[in-house]
């Protein structure tokens, strides 16, 4: 798919990622909408994007999902629909935890996903050429210790982009994976700035560049970097990767 004239719906556009595609794809002549839970960051994104569409929505909330397609279908045509919003933690489950909070990856990196799709899934096949793009993350490849939900979540949205491909072949609507590497956004830094402290990461323009650049040569899984090699290595020594990311977590005892 080119992405020039479409309407594109973000989750999690009010920064890092989702923000980047935004600011990318409004002057390829594309309606971007994004959606975020934060009302000021939804206006500062407003501010800094001529064209843009800000959205007050939680994508882990089903009326709220119900109510954004019911919107979305009433005051648009719908071409893509990125799903993009998710947390990152720096999780240690050695400890007591409320139930509820140990699953806030799964709620906004998997469960949201499968949720807006299956909302908008009946819009975006009234297009003769519709997408649906999926930010998992190299990490659903071998996963990482120090953010042991988040590393599963992504995991699950791999297996599940995968089956609704198959599931979706003979549509007009196209499903695409996006596994980014370290990215530098507030999710990379944010918990982690001891252990990533040195660590380089990739630009958020030149992953965008590359992300749309995949989706318009017909990449179905899109693997940047040092995704990539996390992808290669989880098939070819799975062991090698995830023992020197095991490193990073200090012993309990």
């Amino acid at each position: 798919m080119i992405l020039k004239g479409k309407t594109i719906l973000i989750t999690g556009g009010t920064s890092g990622i989702g923000l980047e595609l935004a600011r990318q794809l409004i002057p390829r002549g594309n309606t971007v909408l994004i959606t975020g839970r934060d009302p000021q960051k939804l206006t500062k994104a407003q501010a800094s994007l001529r064209g843009v569409y800000a959205i007050r929505n939680d994508a882990t909330d089903i009326k709220e999902i119900e109510a954004l397609k019911e919107r979305v279908g009433r005051e648009f045509q719908l071409d893509v629909l990125i799903n993009n919003a998710g947390m990152m933690r720096n999780l240690n489950l050695n400890g007591e935890r409320p139930l509820t909070d140990v699953t806030q990856e799964i709620d906004l990196g998997l469960k949201a996903p499968a949720q807006m799709i299956q909302a908008f899934l009946p819009l975006l096949k009234t297009r003769p050429e519709a997408l649906i793009v999926n930010v998992s993350s190299g990490l659903a490849f071998v996963p990482f210790p120090l953010s042991p939900v988040y590393s599963a979540a992504k995991a699950g949205l791999h297996a599940y982009t995968r089956c609704l491909r198959v599931q979706l072949k003979g549509t007009s609507v196209g499903v695409v994976e996006l596994a980014p590497p370290g990215t530098e956004t507030p999710l990379f830094r944010g918990e982690f700035e001891l252990e990533m402290k040195g660590q380089k990461a990739m630009p958020v323009k030149t992953l965008v560049e590359k992300a749309i650049a995949g989706i318009e040569s017909g990449k179905i899984e899109i693997r940047p970097g040092l995704s990539n090699v996390l992808y290669t290595l989880s098939r070819v020594a799975p062991g090698l990767p995830f023992s020197q990311m095991a490193k990073m977590v200090p012993d309990a005892s």
